[in-house]
């Protein structure tokens, strides 16, 4: 009875101790991150996915660092690019690759993106049947001694031999210990691909097909664990955009 009590007492002192000061302060690199977070070259659009997408939280998780020479593949139009250059721009470096179509002229726009490299990879997109779903012959970055490669949910949008040589070129890119992080729309485990579970990933097997490349697992996140996303509809629908259960992977390339 004397300990229960002990531990009620404990817990309410710590929630007293929480209310009062508040959370932790952030770490140096999660100020910067934040700090680019909420620059004003990001959009009300952008800044509305904020609450679901974690950015702060889930590059700290990928290691980020002001040093880095880092790779974001498939920048899509900068939503991640926005917040990556800014904390690298003075002592690491960005490039973006692979589908960067639509992220050339969000450079051009921002002084502060002004750094960030466009990779001339030369690697062509080849629709398939299913919409959105592409195939890529072998291919080099282009670029060495990477620190750390980025993708956000990208490798659903590929066969599973192009996946095999975007993580080899990703494999080839980076320095040794350098880092790999993905995050993707989960896929129930062994689930068939059907119309509706096609742009989803089985965790399990994104782990398998990148450990194939050659990379160690170094960790997981549950930063977007969604319990109430059942894994059964196309990530689009009304009822599941926006609250996709995503896995976060980090890889480790072998020193």
């Amino acid at each position: 009875m004397y300990k229960f009590v002990s531990a009620i007492i404990m817990c309410a002192c710590l929630t007293t101790v929480h209310a009062q000061f508040g959370p932790p302060p952030l770490s140096p690199i999660g100020q910067e991150i934040q700090a680019a977070i909420d620059a004003d070259i990001r959009t009300a659009e952008e800044r509305e996915r904020d609450a679901n997408r974690k950015p702060r939280e889930t590059l700290e998780f990928f290691g980020l660092r002001e040093d880095m020479r880092v790779v974001e593949l498939i920048p899509a139009g900068g939503w991640y690019t926005k917040i990556i250059a800014p904390v690298v721009a003075e002592q690491g470096q960005l490039y973006v690759a692979v589908g960067t179509r639509r992220i050339g002229p969000v450079l051009e726009q921002y002084e502060e993106l002004s750094e960030v490299e466009i990779v001339p990879v030369e690697v062509e997109l080849t629709p398939t049947d299913i919409v959105g779903q592409f195939v890529v012959d072998e291919f080099d970055l282009g670029v060495d001694d990477i620190d750390l490669v980025l993708t956000f949910r990208n490798l659903h949008n590929f066969v599973p031999e192009a996946r095999a040589f975007i993580n080899q070129a990703v494999f080839d890119a980076l320095k040794p210990g350098g880092l790999y992080g993905v995050v993707d729309h989960t896929r129930r485990h062994n689930d068939p691909d059907t119309l509706e579970n096609w742009r989803r990933m089985d965790p399990v097997l994104a782990i398998l097909e990148i450990q194939a490349a050659g990379f160690e697992l170094v960790d997981f996140s549950d930063l977007h664990y969604r319990p109430d996303d059942e894994l059964r509809y196309e990530v689009g629908r009304k009822t599941v955009r926006g609250n996709t259960d995503r896995f976060a992977l980090l890889f480790r390339k072998p020193e």
